[in-house]
């Protein structure tokens, strides 16, 4: 491969970040190549191959940055796993990725929606939209109230 172009800073503060992500995906060969993608551009991978599987992880106490999950799956949908996910993390960043031109994104979901197949270069922008788009919601949100 060649020199990777220079990328825009992940963090707000203008730090890159290395993220734990958390990347839900049935099809072996797909995990293996988004695994690796996500190791190119420097974060820690957790796969789980199943939404269960990957609820079991969470509720294990493993923590992470971000959602990354294919649609459709066996068992739970990446939008069924997203809200669950949300109920125990809120305002994880999700990154929905399918092979569907449409997918019913649920209104108050704001998942980032990424289309198969992708390159690094836009598993990157989306991860980049996907933050950016958790913070404005954490800056909108008004303290819960205990």
């Amino acid at each position: 491969g060649g020199l990777m172009g220079s990328s825009v800073p992940y963090g707000m503060d203008g730090v890159k970040r290395r993220l734990r992500i958390l990347s839900v995906e049935d099809d072996l060969l797909v995990a293996m190549g988004t695994t690796g993608m996500l190791e190119d551009l420097g974060h820690s991978v957790t796969e789980a191959s199943s939404g269960e599987q990957a609820l079991a992880l969470l509720d294990r106490g493993l923590e992470v940055d971000m959602l990354i999950t294919d649609q459709g799956m066996r068992g739970i949908s990446g939008i069924e796993l997203a809200e669950a996910v949300r109920e125990r993390i809120g305002g994880m960043p999700v990154l929905l990725v399918t092979g569907y031109l449409r997918i019913p994104n649920p209104e108050g979901l704001d998942a980032v929606v990424l289309r198969k197949p992708f390159r690094t270069s836009e598993l990157e922008a989306a991860i980049r939209q996907a933050l950016s788009r958790s913070n404005e919601a954490k800056l909108r949100q008004p303290e819960a109230e205990a």
